[in-house]
């Protein structure tokens, strides 16, 4: 590690989007195990075809490992996450985002939920902010560690709160916010196209 912090303050001058192509191409400046990080989210899809096979009770264990594991504000971890396996729950979630049923075809279903009692902290900010970016961290923690365990996911925010509130019955202080149906996949979809490092990354020195 320090002779990865020598090279970085050595390099400090270099444009980073230049590094950032090295590294690409097999001259990596960073760990072995971050490279490997990268390819797993770069390999990550969104799954919408899923084989009719059971997730493991490993897998599950480290999924939810995956969500605890994600920063939250304040380290209040206000989330909530909801492992859906029942069938008929299953269809009405699909029905209550928009008749999408693909959702239906996976083993499990996670519904991830905002906890508004970080208000007592954060004001609204915490409810409107923060705990929208703790679920999104946590999520995303799952998802990368799905691509690991040979598993597929497909982050869905298109449904109606107030009918996926009254399936799961939350009390009022939990706010669903995304839905995230999980299995094995049945297809690999190709890589979509992504706008430039340019583009979306500018550095300010």
């Amino acid at each position: 590690m320090k002779e990865e912090l020598e090279i970085w303050e050595k390099t400090s001058d270099v444009d980073l989007i230049t590094l950032i192509q090295k590294a690409n191409t097999g001259r990596e400046l960073f760990s072995a195990n971050l490279m490997e990080i990268l390819e797993i989210i770069k390999t990550r899809r969104s799954i919408r075809r899923f084989q009719s096979k059971e997730i493991e009770k490993e897998k599950l264990a480290k999924l939810v490992e995956a969500l605890i594991w994600a920063p939250s504000a304040g380290n209040l971890q206000a989330r909530k996450f909801y492992f859906v396996f029942n069938k008929e729950s299953k269809e009405k979630l699909a029905m209550a985002a928009s008749d999408q049923k693909f959702i239906t075809q996976a083993p499990l279903v996670v519904v991830g939920c905002t906890d508004d009692e970080i208000e007592w902290k954060y004001g609204e900010r915490g409810k409107t902010v923060y705990s929208i970016c703790d679920v999104a961290m946590s999520v995303q923690n799952m998802m990368l560690l799905a691509v690991e365990q040979g598993l597929g996911t497909c982050p869905v925010g298109a449904f109606d709160e107030k009918e996926v509130k009254e399936i799961l019955n939350l009390p009022k202080n939990l706010r669903p916010i995304i839905i995230v149906p999980v299995g094995y996949p049945a297809h690999k979809p190709s890589a979509p196209s992504r706008v430039s490092k340019e583009k979306v990354v500018e550095f300010i020195k």
